[in-house]
């Protein structure tokens, strides 16, 4: 008789949740559209200095929304604040030097000579808007502009927009429909820019 083997579950390394009283929350101008480089950038420089218990956080604030390009849906996650990252830290000499000296860094967000902490407060309202359970559409479509139907009853119809719902994905276009006027709902991927 052969002797079953069991496998063995390989647990993943989770890096241990470093707490430091004196760590307060701060935000970041940075060069805009290089937020996710940047934030690997710090977080490498951290990791090869040894300041992991002096820098412990860093956050950039996003949402999902839904983005409707050539009629098909795809989820992406949306900066709230472009520009700016959130960092928790221990401010002092070092971690300063080391913030500032990285490339793509503008400098704190300050409100006399040294960086003001953000509060606890605006922070964790940051993380519950974060969490919204259904995504947003986010159209690229204006008030007045021209549009094509591209599919249902009206496709190939030309209209002008005069509503947007980016919470439900809807659009109301007005298309000329024997002789008159007419107001017609659709949803975002129904509908193209000329």
């Amino acid at each position: 008789m052969a002797k079953k083997e069991t496998k063995k579950k390989i647990k993943e390394k989770k890096p241990k949740k470093i707490k430091n009283p004196n760590a307060k929350w701060y935000v970041l101008n940075i060069r805009t559209g290089y937020e996710n480089s940047i934030k690997r950038e710090l977080r490498q420089r951290v990791e090869a200095t040894g300041l992991e218990d002096k820098i412990l956080e860093i956050f950039i604030p996003t949402q999902k929304k839904i983005v409707i390009k050539k009629g098909k849906q795809d989820i992406m996650a949306d900066k709230l604040f472009p520009g700016y990252v959130l960092i928790k830290m221990e401010l002092d000499a070092h971690t300063w030097d080391l913030v500032k000296n990285t490339e793509g860094v503008r400098g704190f967000v300050k409100t006399d000579k040294y960086p003001r902490p953000l509060p606890e407060s605006e922070v964790t309202a940051i993380m519950k808007f974060m969490e919204v359970e259904q995504p947003s559409y986010q159209s690229s479509f204006s008030i007045g502009e021209a549009v094509k139907i591209t599919d249902g009853a009206f496709a190939d119809f030309i209209g002008s927009v005069q509503e947007i719902d980016n919470s439900k994905g809807k659009i109301k276009v007005l298309i000329s429909f024997l002789g008159r006027e007419a107001p017609v709902e659709l949803h975002f991927s129904q509908v193209s820019k000329l």
